[in-house]
């Protein structure tokens, strides 16, 4: 047997034993669940045309189920006990989005939408869904209830990102091929303002008060600050989307991670192998870290005090201490760490490894590597969804 093989069943072995000898401290290191709860992390496998769907309150694998071809990314309805998975589909071909019934993790629709989807987001209230269409360089907007394409809106040239703000007024979508950012009024579903000048835009975060949307610049060393447009009310007069400013951080930021209180921004700086953080308040750059070989995905801890880093390049996720402003140690975890997801009361980290075609569980009490499941082929998106069963 190749000695690789062989070096990673050992890792599965030795971290099954220290799963059994953990399982018997559970009550007491791990929340206390209602019988009647269920959660579960969503990871699409994108070589396997399946998402492998994993068990959070008993952290291990309950199932893989068929979906379309090529999964790239996955939703949770904030409202519904449903997941949605953008099938990115055939080389050049139409994609399509599977609807999860959370309930029975069965698949219960599946909706058309056009040339390679890449990316999905969900309105606050769970009504509407936004697909980046890469291919096409148009966003889907998706009835979920009516499971129908309502609308689409053309933007620019191969839509990468297409994010809703909080309020439901602004979608603001990064276009990767026209080095731009669209801004589109959400209730008319029209293009409000159209900003140039952002080579190889890729990912967008707007802050939880909806007064502003950030947008990293990969194919170069900035990132754009947005103001979205403010209406028309007593004793304030209207403004409209304003660039703010265009913020120097490391090369190549493909990604971002905002904080929950939506004071800062980590950038991730795929070349430079740093993290850049971003006052949002002011527009600047306080300081850039190393972090890692290759920084792919950021999570910040719900109490805003700890920032995870996957790096793509290694076997490791890194922590960074916000508060205390530097790295606070690193996880061993498996080959090319791509995405994240904290479980819903945050004692548990999912790391995929697309590398290794796996998931990394961090218990975050500890900082550790706590399990370590299989997935399928090229995993590369996760979600999470908590729900109580009737």
């Amino acid at each position: 047997m190749h000695s690789g093989a062989v070096n990673l069943l050992s890792r599965f072995a030795a971290i099954g034993m220290a799963c059994v000898a953990l399982a018997g401290c559970r009550p007491h290191d791990f929340p206390q669940f209602p019988a009647n709860y269920r959660e579960y992390a969503y990871v699409t496998n994108g070589a396997s045309g399946t998402v492998s769907i994993f068990d959070v309150v008993n952290v291990g694998l309950d199932r893989e189920i068929s979906v379309g071809q090529n999964p790239v990314a996955v939703a949770a309805s904030p409202t519904k006990n449903e997941v949605y998975v953008v099938n990115s589909g055939p080389m050049g071909g139409q994609g399509s989005i599977s609807v999860i019934d959370a309930t029975k993790n069965a698949i219960s629709a599946t909706i058309p939408v056009h040339r390679q989807p890449v990316s999905i987001d969900i309105d606050h209230d769970g009504k509407l869904a936004y697909v980046a269409d890469y291919g096409s360089n148009m966003v889907s907007v998706i009835d979920v209830a009516a499971r129908r394409e309502i609308v689409t809106i053309g933007v620019g040239e191969k839509p990468k990102a297409a994010r809703i703000s909080a309020d439901g007024k602004t979608l603001v979508v990064a276009n990767s091929g026209g080095d731009s950012v669209t801004v589109v009024d959400a209730a008319s579903q029209r293009v409000r303002t159209t900003f140039s000048g952002c080579p190889g835009a890729s990912d967008v975060v707007i802050l939880p008060d909806s007064s502003k949307a950030l947008v990293s610049c990969a194919g170069g060393h900035q990132v754009m600050a947005i103001a979205l447009a403010l209406p028309d009310q007593p004793g304030r007069t209207a403004l409209p989307d304003k660039l703010e400013a265009m913020l120097d951080v490391g090369h190549a930021p493909e990604h971002m991670a905002l904080k929950p209180d939506g004071g800062e921004t980590f950038v991730l700086n795929s070349l430079s192998n740093s993290v850049s953080e971003v006052y949002n308040t002011t527009d600047e750059v306080g300081s850039t870290y190393l972090i890692g070989n290759g920084p792919a995905s950021g999570a910040v801890t719900s109490d805003n005090s700890m920032l995870y880093v996957a790096n793509a390049h290694s076997q490791y996720v890194t922590l960074y201490s916000i508060d205390d402003g530097k790295r606070a140690g690193s996880v061993h975890v498996g080959d090319g760490p791509s995405a994240m997801a904290f479980s819903k009361a945050g004692h548990l980290l999912f790391v995929v490894d697309t590398g290794t075609g796996d998931v990394s569980v961090i218990r975050t009490s500890t900082r550790s590597l706590f399990a370590l499941l299989p997935a399928g082929r090229g995993p590369n998106a996760i979600a999470v969804k908590g729900f109580n069963v009737k």
